[in-house]
Formats: C-alpha cells, structure tokens, sequence
C-alpha cells in the first residue's frame, strides 16, 4: 500500500510523469546499457530495443502500476505483476537488478524532468518503483524455487520439423540424459543461443507438445522483414540449428494455464503463430478426458501458413465434445472460412472460460465479441508474445 503522503504527490505528478515517460523510458534504457553493455547482449531483446515496443512495455507498466495504486489503494494488480514475473524468471532477472534499474531509470527521470522532481517527489515515487519491485522479487523467488533452479540447461535437438515455409518445430531432450519435469500446457521456455557476434540472446516460444512427453517441443516462426528488424533469434535457429546441436533452455514458465476447467465450455482462439499454446492446451485436454464443449477457432493468412494444423485437428477430434472453426484470408477450403476470425455465427456457451493468442489486433477483436455474447471479462484470458503492450495499456 502507497502511503498517504506519497499517494497524494503520486497522484499530483503521474499527468506529468505520464506525459514524459516515454522519453524518460528511451534515457533510461540508453544510461542502463552504456553502463551495463553486457545486459543488452545477454538478457534483453535486440529486436525489441531497436523496435522500441520494450520501452512502451515498460513505460505503460509503470504508469499503470502507479494508477493502481491511486485507484484500488488497499490491492495489488497482480495480474499485471504476475505476467511480468513469469517472464522474468524465465529469463533469469535475479534480485540484484533491481537496484541497478532503480539507478538508472531514476537518474534518467530527473533529466527529462528537471526542477520539478523535488526530493518528495523523488520519495514518492521511489515508493512506487520499490513496491513494485519487491512484490515482483516475492514472485520470482516463489517460481524459482518452484522450478528447483534459476540456471538454464542444455537440450539436444532430436528432431526438427518443417511445419510451413516460415515455422520449424524442434524437438529436444536434455544433454545430460537427466529426468525432463513437467509443464503446464501453455507455459513457454526461455532459449539463448549464442549469435554470431557473440551476443547469446534470449527468446521465449511456448511449448508446443503434449504435457507428459519426456522431450521438449516448441515452434519458431521465421521473423522477417516488415516494419520491425528481422528476428535474430528466429533467422539463426532456422538457419542454423539442426538436429545434433545444443541449445539452451530454461524451465517452464508463463501463466497462461488451463487451470481447474473440469466441466467448464472453453474457447481456445489463435492466430499465427499463437496456435502453439492451443496445441498443447487440446493435447492436455484430449489426454484429461475433458467432456465439457470446446470451442477451437484459429485464424491465419492461408492453409498452408497453418502450422500445427494436423495436430490441432487431431487432439480437437479426440475430445468429446469439440467444434472447430478455422478462417484463412485467402484459399480457403470446404469446411473454413474465408476473412478474418468472426465470431458472430458461433453460439458460446454459458459459462465459457476463453483463452486467446495471436497478435494484438486479433485478440482484441475476440476478446469485444466474447464480451458481446456474454463472456465475463475475467473469464477470457490471453498469451501476448513479447512485450505486452495491452497488459500495460489496460492496468
């Protein structure tokens, strides 16, 4: 809980602090990364830097973080805190990075402001990044300790797979011949390679197999082109990685989970790539017997773009009660539908628990009708791959 005092300077500034933070979020990372080069090689994303979707990220977590505290002062948004957690964890953020972002971010807050970041404002919002921070470390110190380890482990490529022209399935088994644990269908592993200027980069790609198998499997789609830089990551493991070789991945993380669904109606809506969670969620409830309704929707540019395809029919024809729905921009064949996702024909039963992933517009979009055809906000739940600009849009 903020303290009153710093609650009403908070509440004071944030117009300020709001305007300015995406300035502020741009000199912070830039102070942050000339004084820790090694972090931008190693731990943040090239590609997203350079993009600046990261710097939106941060800025609209901090910003909507500070609005919780003004307008819901006696809870946390833990919804937000958890998500940010996972990934970090996944990527292995320890406690002691804390104070160094707290340094810098705000160094770089009294720069863009000047005059007008007195020592009570200072205080206040140090309050505010320090309540944030700790709760994020209590997090990440509970899924550390859940996974038994915050080191990543070395995996074996077994197997790759050509699903589509831009999508490759890898699948691995640990290079020490160790036991594989568990992962809850929809989690994501952490993998760094090492690029071949040395930097060893990180991406996180959800797990596409089924829960139980003793292999790891997750799906890359190639990023390229378009008004972001070619994926580094995404191009190198397309390019190079082939079976044989050894890659580094951490435990299984995201929150993103089925959860007790036992007798409940689901809807399970991808796009793209984000077909990957779906797949794994199907197979965990094809393997659970799961015989409430489900509802499969996925949207994508053409059949051939769909990757997974197989397996998401198949898992889907092993459920009891299962209807799936697919719509492709272009050559669409009998039984699918031409355009983008439409839920208007579909009826949703009462009580149904969504779960959705895909590009931003596209869950949007899903999650408006969902809400249009009675779905409870609460019950339509989201995967967003990379900074999640919609967690920080929305508080």
């Amino acid at each position: 809980m903020l303290s009153e005092q710093s609650a009403a300077t908070v509440r004071a500034t944030l117009p300020a602090v709001g305007a300015a933070i995406g300035e502020i979020t741009e000199r912070f990372y830039a102070r942050l990364f000339a004084a820790h080069p090694d972090l931008l090689r190693n731990l943040f994303n090239r590609g997203n830097q350079a993009s600046g979707v990261q710097k939106q990220a941060l800025a609209g977590s901090i910003a909507a973080f500070a609005t919780h505290l003004l307008e819901h002062p006696d809870s946390r948004p833990d919804a937000m805190l958890g998500r940010i957690a996972h990934k970090h964890a996944s990527l292995g953020v320890a406690p002691e990075h804390y104070p160094i972002v707290h340094e810098h971010l705000f160094a770089a807050i009294a720069e863009i402001l000047g005059d007008a970041v007195t020592p009570e404002v200072a205080a206040a919002w140090t309050e505010v990044y320090w309540l944030m921070a700790n709760a994020l470390i209590a997090v990440e110190k509970r899924l550390y300790e859940e996974s038994g380890t915050t080191a990543r482990r070395p995996w074996e490529v077994v197997d790759r797979v050509e699903e589509t022209a831009d999508v490759v399935t890898f699948r691995l088994r640990p290079a020490d011949g160790g036991p594989v644990r568990g992962f809850r269908a929809g989690q994501y592993v952490s993998v760094q390679v090492e690029l071949p200027d040395g930097a060893r980069q990180i991406r996180q790609y959800s797990l596409s197999g089924a829960p139980g198998e003793d292999v790891r499997q997750f799906s890359v789609k190639r990023v390229s082109g378009g008004d972001a830089p070619d994926g580094e990551v995404s191009n190198h493991l397309h390019a190079r990685v082939r079976v044989g070789d050894v890659l580094d991945l951490s435990e299984p993380y995201g929150d993103l989970v089925l959860g007790d669904v036992a007798g409940r109606p689901l809807l399970l809506a991808s796009a793209g790539i984000g077909v990957t969670p779906m797949v794994a969620m199907l197979a965990a409830l094809a393997a659970e017997g799961h015989d409430a309704p489900v509802t499969v929707v996925h949207g994508d540019r053409s059949p051939a773009d769909h990757a997974l395809r197989n397996d998401h029919e198949a898992y889907a024809a092993k459920l009891a009660d299962a209807s799936v729905h697919f719509f492709y921009e272009r050559d669409a064949e009998p039984g699918t539908r031409t355009g983008l996702v439409d839920l208007g024909h579909l009826e949703v039963p009462a009580g149904t628990r969504a779960y959705l992933c895909g590009p931003l517009p596209f869950m949007r979009a899903v999650r408006t009708q969902l809400i249009e055809k009675g779905v409870a906000p609460a019950d339509i739940h989201y995967e967003v791959f990379g900074p999640d600009l919609w967690l920080a849009a929305q508080g």
